[in-house]
């Protein structure tokens, strides 16, 4: 069998990769996301990761959002010249195949459940803690998408109803706590002087008081929000990516004390925190799989128990 086509569309690059069946890349490509014409880029990024084999047999786009999964629009906060844009359709009229629309997040949910460190897990949350904080399910073995395509939108949960106003227009959500700025911006508000999330992760390394309270902080908003979601739909795994995720031991041992302290129910105590296998090839991975699932039949319902 040949190949499917997968994109992952940023705010600061877009990638693209031919991938088979079981997961291997054929051919890919990366491009930086310019801030006019981004359609013209893709189509060229295609183009070259496309040409000189078999033609693909369907498509699978992670796009940073907000999207619509339903109209098939995305509007990525980081790029202004895309708003309700109809990417999809787009696509689709591009290269005349199948075309399936998901989050980023999902797709990294996704990805990290067929080939990284979610794999075989009965039910996955992935998570990308970065400038925000995004998310997607993967239950049973199958994404949960929900109906507008914005399931997992896990950055959004409230775990203070009292706590700080969210750039959302929400209250408490977990990303005002828990995202690079933000972790960063408590921590000089209460006294360091350094520039951002990857600074505190070294200084909260080296043992400096106000960092590592930044990301204990921050920890234990992920930790109210993980077992939450444990609580609600039984997730047995979780898979941490994204450019925190990268301070290691700084965010992952806070991170399993309080899941420690928060959890009460043995199945949400049993909950296992994990980091990324697969990093940033995770978003195609899951745009791959995704796209894969266009060209299968349905599963048979599960019968009931």
């Amino acid at each position: 069998m040949g190949g499917v086509l997968a994109i992952d569309i940023g705010g600061t690059k877009l990638a693209a990769a031919m991938v088979d069946d079981r997961g291997a890349v054929l051919r890919d490509g990366t491009v930086p996301t310019p801030r006019d014409d981004v359609m013209g880029a893709l189509a060229r990024l295609v183009r070259e990761v496309t040409e000189g084999g078999p033609r693909p047999l369907a498509v699978g786009i992670g796009s940073a959002g907000p999207l619509d999964a339903v109209a098939g629009t995305v509007s990525p906060v980081n790029m202004p010249s895309w708003r309700g844009f109809p990417l999809r359709d787009r696509v689709r009229e591009l290269t005349g195949l199948p075309t399936v629309l998901a989050g980023d997040a999902q797709c990294f949910a996704v990805g990290e459940h067929w080939l990284g460190a979610g794999r075989g897990s009965a039910s996955l949350l992935g998570m990308v803690v970065s400038t925000g904080i995004g998310g997607g399910l993967v239950i049973d073995g199958v994404p949960l998408l929900g109906p507008t395509g914005n399931a997992g939108h896990v950055g959004h949960m409230t775990v203070d109803p009292y706590g700080e106003e969210c750039e959302c227009g929400g209250r408490g959500c977990v990303e005002r706590y828990a995202s690079g700025p933000n972790l960063a911006r408590w921590a000089r508000e209460h006294g360091w002087t350094g520039a951002d999330a990857k600074e505190l992760a070294a200084d909260a390394e080296n043992g400096d008081a106000t960092a590592v309270a930044a990301f204990e902080r921050g920890a234990r908003a992920l930790a109210a929000m993980i077992v939450s979601m444990a609580a609600a739909v039984e997730v047995s795994t979780v898979v941490i990516g994204g450019g925190v995720a990268g301070a290691g031991k700084v965010l992952f041992d806070p991170l399993d004390r309080a899941i420690g302290e928060v959890a009460g129910l043995a199945f949400v105590k049993a909950v296992e925190v994990r980091p990324t296998t697969l990093g940033v090839r995770a978003a195609l991975a899951g745009a791959a799989r995704l796209a894969w699932t266009t060209l299968a039949p349905p599963p048979e319902p599960r019968a009931a128990r």
